[in-house]
């Protein structure tokens, strides 16, 4: 199934395909400072995509914490956290914060609480790879092509 969403302004676009049903994907919240702040509800599907578009990527934050092993995109226009891209063994890989996308209410399952404090950085990228799904970042908005690292 196809999902579309972005930020607030508009400025980051996202598309997310996914295998199954909305609402039988399983959602989770992180136990971090970060993303309690932001209240996310985070989605992956090994076999799904992830795409992003951003009318200007020099407005889309790309904040890095803790173990440094993963980009948070913000907009630095309107401050939403739309998903958080990592480079790993197997390609670049995401996840993505549902509550970014337009259909978000579909995503009804209650978020499973995971604390990922004293993961080693080897170890966190391993299950990145296995657990995120592939990613695309995209120079133009809704182009279509490319995937290199945009921006």
């Amino acid at each position: 199934m196809e999902h579309k969403g972005g930020c607030h302004c508009g400025n980051i676009r996202v598309r997310l395909r996914l295998a199954g049903r909305p609402a039988d994907s399983v959602l989770r919240a992180c136990g971090c400072a970060f993303c309690r702040a932001h209240a996310t509800r985070t989605v992956a599907d090994p076999q799904g995509l992830f795409e992003a578009w951003a009318a200007d990527w020099s407005l889309v934050e790309r904040y890095r914490f803790g173990t440094r092993t993963a980009d948070y995109l913000i907009c630095r226009r309107c401050g939403v956290y739309v998903a958080a891209i990592c480079e790993t063994a197997s390609g670049l890989r995401a996840v993505v914060n549902v509550n970014s996308l337009d259909d978000r209410a579909a995503f009804t399952r209650a978020p499973e609480a995971m604390d990922y404090d004293g993961e080693t950085p080897s170890a966190r990228l391993a299950r990145r790879a296995e657990r995120w799904m592939p990613a695309r970042l995209h120079d133009h908005p809704e182009a279509g092509g490319g995937g290199g690292l945009a921006g």
